[in-house]
């Protein structure tokens, strides 16, 4: 049986939190506890019954989550990232950009993509090539880059012509031959 204390608590239960209580549970939690509430807050994101503006706020709070998962493990950093452009192209997507705040702006979106490739699509084209050939190390780099990418074909159609969609779509053919 559940009490009010318990309800308070997110420990027991993120999904059932406010806003503001998941928000003070990120503060001061663990990099496991700051996965179940980023799971937990873009679960509410999720949630059309929510009103679109509730929506981007427990989005919001996703992202905080899985940055500060970042902060917390080098390790994690390409499957945080991929969340983190999944995230925010899923916003875009389906509650509209918002030029105003970088998280749901498009060209924001492409900017930080291009920066967190570490591979020309030439490089990872002509690495894919071969791919069962290479050391395990190459193609977890290869793999990285097509997760890295796996939200560019949705975000094309949200960018100007210009050299960012030009890289980006380069990139969306590349992607195609990643391992």
């Amino acid at each position: 049986m559940s009490s009010d204390t318990d309800r308070e608590d997110p420990g027991r239960d993120p999904s059932t939190c406010t806003l503001d209580q998941l928000q003070a549970f990120i503060q001061n939690a663990s990099c496991q506890q700051l996965e179940t509430a980023r799971t937990a807050a873009q679960g509410h994101a999720y949630d059309s019954a929510h009103p679109q503006e509730a929506r981007r706020q427990w989005a919001t709070l996703s992202l905080l989550a899985n940055r500060l998962m970042r902060a917390e493990s080098e390790g994690q950093l390409t499957r945080v990232t991929q969340q983190d452009f999944m995230l925010r192209m899923w916003v875009i997507d389906t509650l509209g950009p918002d030029d105003t705040d970088p998280d749901w702006s498009p060209d924001a979106l492409a900017a930080d993509t291009l920066n967190a490739l570490t591979l020309t699509p030439a490089q990872a084209a002509a690495l894919a090539n071969g791919w069962p050939d290479l050391a395990i190390e190459q193609i977890r780099r290869l793999r990285w880059h097509k997760n890295l990418t796996a939200h560019l074909e949705a975000l094309l159609g949200y960018l100007s012509p210009g050299r960012t969609r030009d890289q980006l779509l380069a990139w969306t053919s590349t992607h195609r031959k990643l391992p």
